[in-house]
């Protein structure tokens, strides 16, 4: 009987985690850029975004004086993506007056999809626009899950 009941809640244990809200951080230091993201979407139909933030250190010299250090809310995240292990997630800072019309674009794709792990890699794309000259690199990600 007792050995019943402790198998009984570990299923309920197992069942309850498995609808367990998805939390990921993501995060690259290279030559061009230091950031770090962190998502929360909800485990129901859907996959609602819970919370997002980041923040961002652009190091190439011509443009860290628009985008040097940028802070990163939910406003910022237009495209998510997360399914079975998959992520992707691409930010937008849209050229506010501080920026004086330049855009930045930050895409992460990590992850592989069918194969769900707590640590992955990936690789982000950055491009900043409508500057003094177009900014466009590319690096490795190293995300995991929370």
């Amino acid at each position: 009987m007792l050995r019943g009941m402790i198998v009984l809640a570990g299923l309920l244990g197992a069942a309850g985690t498995a609808h367990a809200d998805s939390r990921f951080f993501c995060s690259a230091d290279d030559t061009q850029a230091r950031f770090t993201v962190e998502s929360g979407f909800a485990s129901d139909a859907g996959h609602k975004l819970i919370h997002f933030r980041g923040a961002l250190v652009v190091k190439d010299q011509a443009q860290s004086s628009v985008f040097g250090k940028r802070v990163f809310e939910s406003q910022h995240l237009t495209n998510h993506w997360s399914r079975d292990g998959e992520l992707l997630l691409e930010i937008v800072d849209g050229g506010e007056d501080d920026t004086g019309g330049a855009t930045l674009d930050l895409v992460v794709v990590a992850g592989e999809r069918g194969k769900p792990a707590s640590n992955f890699t990936g690789s982000y794309s950055l491009k900043i626009e409508g500057g003094d000259k177009p900014y466009a690199v590319e690096g490795k990600v190293s995300c995991g899950t929370k």
